[in-house]
């Protein structure tokens, strides 16, 4: 016959398999819903990393033309005499164009950051106020590619009027 302690050390013998197969249902259930999420939110963190690169080019230009009376022609990213110093390369933004001769409207190619987000597509930053008539200038961003809704919001979150 069994004593009461040989029994109690049988019964903690370990997990069961129903015991095992919950678990990992469970654990399935928490990968289905936070994969997604994180995908989402490191796609949003890229987006704003890849327009954050683009603040101090886009301070430079701004001072640049306001202070050449709305002239575009003397503010080109990096050329000899603008004050606007050339882009370093960062891992979200491969380089950035200006369109001088235009509107003024900053182009950032990105790297491959994800879904939505394909390496060569462009973000453009079109601003307003660079004219004179008023002493804010603000930037309006718009995505080129604008297949995934989260790549969409991220970019254009700060746009004016949003």
């Amino acid at each position: 016959m069994k004593s009461m302690k040989q029994i109690k050390q049988q019964a903690q013998a370990g997990f069961t398999l129903i015991e095992l197969m919950i678990v990992v249902a469970i654990i399935g259930i928490l990968a289905a819903v936070a994969i997604p999420a994180y995908s989402e939110y490191t796609l949003k963190a890229k987006a704003a990393a890849a327009i954050s690169a683009a603040d101090s080019i886009k301070t430079a230009i701004a001072v640049c033309v306001q202070e050449n009376a709305g002239d575009f022609t003397k503010c080109d990213i990096g050329a000899s005499g603008s004050p606007v110093k050339p882009f370093a390369k960062t891992k979200e933004v491969s380089g950035i164009t200006f369109a001088k001769d235009s509107d003024g409207t900053l182009t950032l190619t990105i790297t491959e950051l994800g879904k939505g987000a394909a390496a060569g597509d462009t973000i453009a930053m079109k601003p307003t106020g660079l004219d004179g008539s008023t002493s804010n200038v603000t930037w309006t961003n718009t995505p080129s590619n604008t297949s995934n809704p989260v790549w969409v919001a991220a970019v254009t979150k700060n746009n004016p009027g949003t």
